[in-house]
């Protein structure tokens, strides 16, 4: 027999070897780490390394060899550069105090003179510091140069030419500092800042020569385009990044300066002819930026394109729109932007036609979003019927709309909205074709065909409502038209989700028999191997099928549908309002329509949104039922309980169908709608509660419902008794709850024998609240001490009882109605002891018992789960 040594000496022997293991990894560690150290790059002067010992001795932080001496720093680089800006700030403080504030004391001879000389000083050093490499101090006298020149110029104007005007003199300077300045930054190319400078300097000849001169807003335009060229050129071939990004800065400036000039002159034209030389500016513009965008980086081409393409809209549509009335203008534009989607067949580079692309996407936007308040003013003018419900048909669809509007201006709105829906109509249907013309510039996918064909229902709704209203079409056409509008928008939406479902099946199918070709084709590779990649193919297919499996489930054109539906569907019970019998037509359609799509609809969260809003209309249907007969509003709530019922029924009819549950939570909306009807008398909230309770009863027939509609049915049940008695002014409310809490104990008592597992809840809640509570809310206010006494005895006799067999509920309800009745009798004498004890006496008893709390936080914790333990264990 195999030994087994005591538990003592057992677990010294593994001490042992654990020790021993310990010390076998922290060797091979520290070897481990010597060996990385030694196979790092080492300086040529670096001492080499002798092969450590391995013994238990060396520790891992032990040096080996000598340790180089670190080097003395060098003096950062940011404190010469420090130290050069603020001798140059010096510098040019005291120039601009000499010129300003001691030019007088000199002659003109000895002033010209000074400065001359040093600004060629200035100009001369950093050539002498350069050869000395003494890059940073020629920067920092560079700009002293630059200052100088400034001055010089300041000085000439003011001694030489005071008489000369102001801007010429300056276009002039500007023209004299950019050649200067361009030339030194040549000569001297190490230098960093001329070049720069000249650039900005550029920036000013042009457009102040043509402000002195007077020149019209066009010309001024003109001068900003080209200012704008010359920048782009610089931008493009310029070297340096200093001067790239100055001058990109520049174009960016005077290219926007130059385009909002002649923007403004062509929206301000008197007519066709007056737009013509300001579109001419901005077609001008447009070339530059596409022939700059031909040679950009691709971000830049993009941005380029985009910008050629808005001055383009802007100079062939200003033309046009001085020739049509006001309320075209913005169709004008757009059917530019539209005719910016010609630029698929052009050759242009990929991220340049991009951005002429992004520019019509741009245009149109803009004209959707003039054109679509509109829409949201037919969708939401209907709001105002709420407030005059059944007060007559109103004359037109307007009427009903309201004439906060100037529907005159939004004449062409529906045009707009109609244009844009058939281009993405169009593409919707042709997509192939579409994505074959594309394809040189973009390669768009399956969720931009989705999005194209969603945008087009939408549009196309929203053009036809707008033009109703546009049009002033009488009254009952427009409830028609919308009617009709939602019939069509439910029926897309559910043959589009059932198309998309058979999709996704076929597909499905597809992707299970592209697989089988996938492994027929690999083990025939396997086996002859004359077709090397007939696998890798197979395999691609079936994957591929796979994933179009994948998109089982409605389209974004059957979830647009659904979702205009049901807007429309709200927008139109809204209009309904207006008349009484449109009013039970339209309601009365509702129903039916979204009843019979529930039916039809495939998906699930689909059909539950339909089979909910089915509901939700057959509630409204209800009420105005009840506002037909000239019912209260407290009369008509248990009127209001049909839908709810038939919910319960339908719920049971479907049982365990995903759409169950929904139904029955939108009828149960239906009934707190009643109850919140009924809250002013309090008979009838008795009877609505009752009714509630009823039906509450009949869900928890059902085993899935029971766990939440059994309680919510006894909670009902009570609530009603309590009302009833409060509304019939009952002082003792045990007279009518005692003969109900005696038979419940009873029926509790031998459902606790029958199953002894049954949760006391379930067994004796409901028997014990029924007299526990409204005898607790009517001793809360009873001034005589009987009954609550007897209240207490009662509380103190079931809380024992609870705790001797073991039982949740009796406990609970018995501990906490004794508590608050305890409560009750002793607040006068808590008030009494307050109010004579001195006030900083409770504050300090809170803080002593927040301590004591903190203190034994622990031990409280503890207690509190053992506690919480206690109660899971009762039944």
């Amino acid at each position: 027999m195999e030994h087994v040594p005591p538990p003592a000496e057992e677990l010294a022997l593994l001490d042992r070897e654990l020790a021993q293991l310990d010390a076998r990894r922290a060797q091979l560690l520290t070897r481990r780490a010597w060996l990385v150290a030694a196979l790092q790059p080492k300086a040529p002067d670096a001492p080499r390394w002798s092969t450590p010992p391995l013994g238990h001795g060396w520790a891992p932080a032990q040096p080996w060899g000598a340790v180089p001496k670190a080097a003395k720093p060098s003096a950062p680089r940011s404190a010469q550069n420090v130290l050069l800006t603020l001798g140059g700030l010096l510098l040019t403080v005291a120039a601009v105090a000499f010129t300003l504030v001691s030019w007088g004391s000199m002659g003109i001879g000895g002033r010209a003179a000074v400065l001359a000389l040093v600004t060629v000083a200035a100009l001369a050093a950093p050539a002498l510091l350069l050869r000395r490499k003494l890059a940073a101090t020629a920067e920092a006298l560079a700009a002293l140069a630059l200052v100088l020149t400034l001055l010089d110029a300041y000085a000439i104007h003011a001694v030489a030419t005071p008489d000369a005007d102001g801007l010429t003199f300056t276009a002039i300077a500007s023209a004299v500092l950019t050649a200067l300045w361009a030339a030194y930054g040549l000569a001297l190319g190490k230098l960093h800042l001329p070049l720069p400078a000249a650039v900005f300097f550029v920036q000013w000849p042009l457009l102040l020569g043509a402000w002195a001169a007077g020149a019209p807003a066009l010309v001024v335009g003109w001068a900003l385009l080209a200012t704008a060229v010359v920048d782009g050129a610089i931008t493009l071939w310029g070297k340096g990044l200093g001067v790239r990004v100055t001058a990109g800065i520049g174009l960016v400036v005077m290219g926007s300066a130059a385009l909002l000039t002649g923007l403004g002159e062509s929206l301000t034209a008197d007519g066709p002819l007056g737009a013509v030389l300001p579109g001419l500016l901005l077609l001008t513009a447009a070339v530059a930026a596409l022939a700059g965008a031909w040679r950009a980086p691709s971000g830049y081409a993009q941005l380029g394109g985009a910008v050629a393409g808005l001055a383009a809209v802007a100079a062939v549509g200003g033309v046009v729109r001085a020739a049509v009335p006001g309320a075209w203008h913005v169709p004008v534009y757009l059917l530019c932007g539209l005719a910016l989607l010609s630029v698929v067949r052009a050759r242009l580079p990929r991220t340049a036609g991009r951005g002429v692309l992004l520019a019509s996407g741009a245009v149109v936007a803009g004209a959707l979003v003039w054109a679509l308040p509109g829409v949201a003013a037919v969708l939401l003018g209907p709001v105002q019927l709420v407030a005059e419900v059944w007060a007559g048909a109103p004359d037109g669809f307007r009427g009903a709309l309201g004439e906060a509007m100037a529907w005159s201006e939004l004449a062409a709105a529906p045009l707009v909205l109609a244009v844009v829906a058939g281009g993405l109509g169009a593409a919707y249907r042709r997509w192939p074709t579409l994505v074959r013309l594309a394809a040189p510039l973009a390669a768009p996918g399956v969720k931009a065909r989705d999005a194209a064909g969603a945008g087009a229902l939408a549009l196309g709704w929203g053009a036809v409502l707008l033009a109703a209203a546009t049009l002033g079409v009488p009254y009952p056409v427009a409830v028609a038209l919308e009617t009709v509008l939602v019939a069509g928008l439910l029926a897309v939406a559910v043959l589009g989700a059932g198309r998309e479902a058979g999709a996704g099946a076929a597909d499905a199918a597809a992707a299970g028999v592209g697989a089988t070709g996938a492994a027929g084709s690999g083990s025939g590779e396997a086996a002859g191997g004359s077709e090397p990649y007939a696998g890798t193919a197979g395999a691609g297919v079936g994957s591929g099928s796979g994933g179009a499996a994948g998109r089982g489930g409605p389209s974004a054109v059957a979830v647009t549908a659904l979702v205009l539906a049901v807007g429309g569907a709200v927008s139109l019970g809204l209009l309904s309002l207006a008349a009484e019998a449109a009013t039970y037509a339209v309601l009365g359609a509702l129903v039916v329509l979204f009843a019979g799509a529930a039916l039809r609809m495939r998906p699930v969260v689909e059909q539950a949104v339909l089979a909910v809003a089915a509901v939700v209309w057959g509630t409204a249907l209800t009420g105005c039922v009840a506002g037909s007969l000239g019912l209260a509003p407290h009369e008509a709530a248990p009127l209001l309980l049909v839908v709810p019922a038939v919910t319960v029924l339908l719920g049971a009819r479907l049982r365990n169908h995903p759409v169950a549950l929904p139904v029955e939570l939108a009828g149960g909306l239906g009934a707190l709608v009643a109850i919140g009807l009924a809250v002013p008398r309090a008979p009838f909230l008795a009877l609505v509660l009752a009714l509630c309770g009823v039906l509450a009863a009949g869900a928890a027939v059902r085993p899935e419902r029971r766990p939440v509609a059994g309680y919510l049915a006894a909670v009902l049940f009570v609530t009603a008794t309590w009302v009833r008695l409060a509304a019939s002014e009952v002082s003792a409310p045990e007279a009518y709850t005692l003969p109900v809490t005696v038979p419940a104990l009873v029926v509790g008592l031998l459902r606790r024998r029958k199953d002894p597992e049954a949760s006391s809840w379930t067994a004796y809640g409901p028997g014990l609240g029924a007299t526990l509570l409204p005898s607790l809310a009517v001793a809360w206010g009873d001034p005589d001490w009987p009954r609550p006494l007897l209240l207490g005895v009662a509380a103190l006799v079931i809380t024992l009882l609870g705790a001797k067999y073991r039982l949740q509920a009796p406990l609970l309800l018995g501990g906490a109605v004794l508590a608050l009745v305890t409560l009750h009798e002793l607040a006068p004498y808590v008030v009494q002891v307050a109010g004579a004890l001195p006030r900083w006496l409770p504050p300090a008893l809170a803080g002593l018992l927040l301590l004591a709390v903190g203190a034994t936080y622990e031990q409280r914790l503890r207690d509190a789960r053992k506690l919480k333990d206690v109660l899971g264990r009762m039944r």
